[in-house]
Order: C-alpha cells, then sequence, then structure tokens
C-alpha cells in the first residue's frame, strides 16, 4: 500500500460487501495511541481553558454551574476551521483511501465535529446524517473516530443494519430526558439496532442514510469522547450551505451548490436551526 490517491484498494472484496450489505465497517486501530492522546489533549484543553470560540464552542458562564454535562462540555463544531491537528485529520491519507473505496468516488471534505460526552451526558436520538448535510445526489459518509472506548454503558453508537437503503426520512420527537436532539427516526420493524463497540483509535465509517444513535453514558467513570468527520462525494452537485468551505485532499477549497428545496419534511422546514445541530 503507498500514498497515491487511488492506486491501491485499502479494503477487501469482504470488507466491501459488508458495507454495500449493512451500511458501516469499522477499520481497527487506524489511528496509533500517540494521534489518539494528541487529540484528546488537544480538546480537553479547550475545555480547561473554558474561553469560548466563536461560532465552533460556546459555552456560557451559567453552562458551567448546569448539571447537565452537555452543558459544561458541548460539541465543538467544525474545528477543522481554528485547528490544524483537526485539519491533518480530516484530510488524512488513511482516512483518503478507505472514503474512495466505499465510495468509487473522490471524497470531499465537508465537516469535524469533537463530542466529549462525559458520565451522565445524554444520548442523541436515532437519526439520520443526510437529512441535514442534504448531499445530492447520493449521500454524505461519516468518518467517527474513537478517542475513549465506545460501548453501550458510556453511550456508544448503535447502528440499524441495511437502513442506509432507505430513504432519508423527516423526524419524530425525540424524548428530551435522552436525547440532546430533538430529531428521532425510529428504525423500521424487525430491525433491531446492534453496538458498534470501538476501541481508542478505531474509526466507524458509515453511510449518511444509516439510522444511527446513542443512549445517556451511564457509565460511573468513563467518558466517550469521539472526533467525527463527514465527507461527500465529488459527483454530488449540492450541500447545505453551512458545510462551506469544503475541501478535496490536497486541502484546496473546492465549490459546490447550495442545497436546494425542503427535503423530506417539505419546503417550509426551518434548515437554519436543524444543520447546526448535527
Amino acid at each position: 500500500m503507498n500514498d497515491s490517491q487511488g492506486t491501491v484498494s485499502a479494503l477487501s472484496s469482504e470488507q466491501l460487501d459488508r458495507y454495500e450489505q449493512d451500511g458501516y465497517l469499522i477499520v481497527r486501530g487506524m489511528f496509533g495511541a500517540g494521534e489518539i492522546a494528541a487529540l484528546r489533549r488537544t480538546f480537553d484543553g479547550i475545555a480547561e481553558a473554558g474561553r469560548p470560540i466563536s461560532g465552533h464552542w460556546e459555552p456560557s458562564p451559567a453552562d458551567q454551574q448546569s448539571s447537565d454535562p452537555l452543558k459544561r462540555f458541548p460539541r465543538v463544531m467544525h474545528p477543522h476551521r481554528f485547528d490544524p491537528l483537526s485539519m491533518r485529520v480530516l484530510l488524512d491519507q488513511r482516512i483518503y483511501r478507505v472514503l474512495r473505496d466505499l465510495l468509487g468516488d473522490e471524497p470531499i471534505a465537508t465537516q469535524t465535529m469533537f463530542y466529549f460526552k462525559p458520565p451522565g451526558a445524554r444520548g442523541q436520538a436515532f437519526h439520520q446524517d443526510n437529512f441535514y448535510l442534504q448531499v445530492k445526489p447520493g449521500t454524505c459518509i461519516a468518518a467517527w473516530i474513537a478517542v475513549d472506548p465506545a460501548i453501550p454503558e458510556n453511550g456508544g453508537l448503535f447502528v440499524a443494519l441495511g437502513t442506509h437503503r432507505m430513504d432519508v426520512q423527516c423526524p419524530e420527537s425525540a424524548k428530551e430526558s435522552e436525547s440532546f436532539v430533538n430529531h428521532l427516526v425510529p428504525p423500521p420493524p424487525g430491525v433491531t439496532p446492534v453496538a458498534a463497540e470501538l476501541a481508542p483509535g478505531d474509526v466507524l465509517f458509515f453511510n449518511g442514510s444509516l439510522i444511527h444513535g446513542s443512549q445517556p453514558n451511564t457509565h460511573a467513570t468513563l467518558w466517550r469522547r469521539s472526533f467525527i468527520c463527514h465527507y461527500m462525494p465529488s459527483s454530488s452537485k449540492q450541500i447545505a450551505e453551512w458545510y462551506f468551505p469544503l475541501h478535496d485532499f490536497h486541502g484546496n477549497v473546492v465549490e459546490y451548490a447550495k442545497a436546494a428545496g425542503g427535503g423530506p419534511c417539505g419546503d417550509e422546514y426551518d434548515w437554519s436551526k436543524s444543520e447546526k445541530w448535527h
């Protein structure tokens, strides 16, 4: 295997078949312990400093006294726009090679996020990522990097196998006591979600239409930090404006059309709020 883009397959035929069948694939040990420690130090440092980063991480002084852990440790949105390490991870060649195999196309980088998820934090109700990104034609794809172990007890992800073949649905309302966002797309009858258990450094790749979500972190001490990247095929034509600017894997800014239309919720849906939730 070498770094020449698109010249060497990163995945076996069995892995590709599994992704096609299930809508997700776990690549074990993609990132080393030192790389994961650097991510943890970077974002723990942001939280320890406690200084808001406008447009990316904005806890208020009142939130620091909240009993809700996610008020004190909210998600960091688009950290690649201010943090060089996050940009390097977003454009990492190991991720590129897997994406190139899974998409059969050149990937375009669209988003990064960092989740803290301390003990006691609520989960995120089942949902589909492309409801937010609005990539068309086709769908987005996620690369979900475990910074801590991700298991059911600390709020690790559950995935609903095969639901990537569904259309993107208009969500129902989720339970506020269990989910920090209000969107819920229930798995269809007969589909029981399975735990995608990860060790630090493992990467979960999944289709943007796959239904997935997490429960609250009920572990006494174990956090569930994670770094998430989203991508889309270069052959797609549009994406929600909130994800601009987009980058190719050379780091160049690339132009795409702003997503048009109301999506599965209709033309009057308020996307200005929903996009920022994801």
